[in-house]
């Protein structure tokens, strides 16, 4: 992870960059607003799984599976091609981020190795493992600089650490950079960008911030689209102040989208309960 300068804390500077502040309030405002909502108080449990599985969906869409959601909602077999596979895979990771939120501040490198096992869903030698020398990354869709096994294995030894250590930042930025540094190492040898949206979603849940997990950022960066995505992971690649803000900006508006879409679920129940 690249950052401006030697810190302790190197997540807390991030904070500190340009305009991150105002990308912190705006989305605390939005998430603010779905959870005020009165719908939420009554029927939470249904605007959560709604959000789920509009968050599964979104992942998937960015990861080459752009469905419908009816779609993704009436289907039961997603094993049939190879966007199914993706669909479904996106679909069980967000089951189980809810399931490892107690283990990710203690063993951060354990969830990521489920989370890729989860995804894989195969028995091969290389699902649930980061990646060795020599072995390909099936990554299609980020065309990006690939770190040798040894830089990744490095890099992701000190996220883990910056993890398991805390940090004073928001959690916008924690969840942004996690997000970030992991399509740049891309640990596995598939499915790293489900496993690194999983992650993000994670600790945005897992930090206190959406503890009901309502405002799915998957489903933000895919209304945002996939070409602004790539764009602002290449700011956050390049290790720039700037390009570094805009990543996190981004990431800000994704989750504020994702929870503008649970505040129009809860409208929609609302006018249905009139």
């Amino acid at each position: 992870m690249s950052t401006t300068g030697a810190t302790a804390d190197p997540l807390a500077a991030l904070g500190s960059l340009p305009g991150v502040a105002e990308s912190v309030e705006s989305m605390r405002k939005a998430v603010d607003r779905v959870y005020g909502h009165r719908i939420m108080r009554r029927r939470s449990n249904e605007i959560t799984s709604e959000a789920a599985l509009r968050g599964a969906r979104g992942s998937a869409a960015l990861s080459g599976a752009d469905w419908a959601l009816e779609e993704v909602r009436r289907r039961s077999d997603f094993g049939a091609d190879a966007e199914a596979l993706v669909i479904g895979a996106a679909l069980r990771l967000t089951a189980e981020a809810g399931q490892l939120l107690s283990i990710w501040r203690q063993s951060p490198l354990r969830v990521l190795a489920r989370l890729h096992l989860v995804a894989a869903a195969t028995q091969g030698d290389e699902v649930g493992r980061p990646r060795r020398a020599g072995e390909p990354v099936d990554e299609p869709l980020l065309e990006l600089p690939l770190p040798d096994a040894r830089e990744m294995s490095g890099r992701l030894e000190g996220l883990a650490d910056l993890i398991i250590t805390g940090s004073s930042a928001p959690a916008l930025v924690t969840a942004a950079a996690v997000h970030g540094e992991l399509l740049a190492l891309r640990p596995f040898t598939s499915h790293n960008g489900l496993v690194a949206r999983a992650a993000e979603r994670i600790v945005l849940i897992g930090s206190g911030l959406d503890p009901k997990a309502v405002c799915p950022a998957e489903a933000g960066h895919a209304e945002l689209g996939r070409a602004s995505y790539l764009a602002a992971l290449d700011g956050y690649v390049s290790g720039t102040p700037a390009g570094m803000a805009a990543w996190i900006a981004h990431c800000g508006r994704a989750a504020e989208l994702g929870a503008r879409e649970s505040t129009a679920v809860c409208e929609a129940l609302q006018r249905g309960a009139a």
